[in-house]
């Protein structure tokens, strides 16, 4: 069952297990979320956007946020001092060129921003420099999130390159591929979790398996949609939807024998919502329209209360595409805390 919460909710778990986490490429602070609602206190986070600094510093103004590319990070060594203290060091490199839904090979080895206000960078390199900062402060664990496209294919041999500097870097390494709809999360997006644990501490492996109830679009469909910035051709395919019909794709093709849209998926309400992306678009079947702006901060496990900085909806949508589900990574640390280091479940009212 479906349960709405705000940040204000973190005051009643965050700290209490006394384990710390530096995260880097922190985004909005989805993971950071995440790790509060398991107990754990964010000490500081890297991101480069700045615009996304900006965000994170309004929803968490007392994390110490360091806004340069973590090449530089790494470069400078630019590190608050408590960083070589941490237990977990937490990123999600992004990888968009690993995607299922990109241009993978294509795209391999080139140069590639997000969006305005981010430097150029080689983006499959970035897990490589998430690896230097590890090898560099020695947290007791490193937790990676990524996309599914990781494993799947050419990228394979990207992931035994992961393994090996992981090893060289004095970590043993572990990988889980996770669907957060088994998680608590109203929402079907598989990720890969790398788990890494400090040699020379002799930590436990651990075992990530996660079979919660499904949550349905119908138990977060509000129903007080509006017809918004809708166009006449997605009006049109909406009202020739068929219940199998996945994305507007499927019914044009059906009714103009032509392929379009890929990414303009539509939601049943007896349906776990597809994965939130930072573009494309998403449809309620019964009401013929684009999901709200509320319904997609629901589907990504973000609170009702978080401050993105201006009320767009496409930057709204961008953000939470952009950002791991804190439900998601709340499972994950609370396992990490239970299996690696011992400690009891956090009491949570959240």
């Amino acid at each position: 069952m479906w349960k709405d919460w705000n940040i204000k909710d973190l005051e009643t778990t965050e700290g209490k297990n006394g384990l710390k986490v530096f995260s880097c490429f922190a985004c909005g602070g989805g993971s950071s979320m995440g790790y509060k609602r398991a107990g754990y206190s964010v000490i500081g986070v890297n991101e480069i956007d700045p615009e996304l600094t900006a965000i994170y510093s309004k929803n968490f103004p007392k994390v110490k946020i360091i806004n340069m590319p973590i090449q530089e990070l790494v470069s400078k060594k630019a590190y608050p001092p408590e960083i070589y203290d941490i237990d977990v060091l937490d990123g999600s490199p992004p990888c968009s060129s690993f995607s299922m839904a990109g241009n993978r090979e294509k795209d391999w080895q080139k140069d590639k921003k997000f969006r305005e206000g981010q430097a150029v960078q080689v983006l499959d390199d970035l897990f490589f420099w998430f690896i230097k900062v590890a090898k560099e402060i020695r947290p007791k664990v490193v937790i990676s999130e990524n996309v599914k496209g990781m494993i799947s294919g050419s990228a394979k041999g990207y992931v035994s390159e992961v393994f090996r500097q992981f090893d060289e870097a004095g970590y043993d390494t572990q990988l889980f591929l996770l669907n957060s709809a088994s998680m608590g999360v109203p929402q079907k997006r598989q990720r890969v979790f790398f788990i890494s644990r400090r040699k020379d501490l002799n930590l436990p492996k651990i075992n990530l398996s996660f079979n919660e109830p499904p949550i349905t679009f119908k138990e977060l469909r509000k129903g007080d949609g509006v017809k918004k910035n809708m166009t006449e051709m997605e009006d049109m395919l909406l009202k020739n939807a068929k219940p199998s019909d996945s994305d507007l794709a499927c019914i044009n093709e059906r009714i103009r024998n032509k392929r379009i849209g890929f990414t303009m998926k539509i939601v049943r309400d007896e349906q776990v919502c597809f994965t939130i992306s930072s573009g494309g678009a998403m449809y309620s079947y019964q009401e013929k329209r684009h999901l709200t702006a509320n319904e997609l901060i629901r589907i990504q496990s973000f609170p009702l209360d978080y401050d993105f900085g201006r009320n767009d909806y496409s930057h709204i949508k961008y953000i939470l595409g952009m950002s791991v589900p804190p439900i998601m990574m709340q499972k994950v640390a609370e396992q990490v805390a239970k299996q690696i280091f011992g400690l009891s479940p956090t009491p949570s009212v959240i």
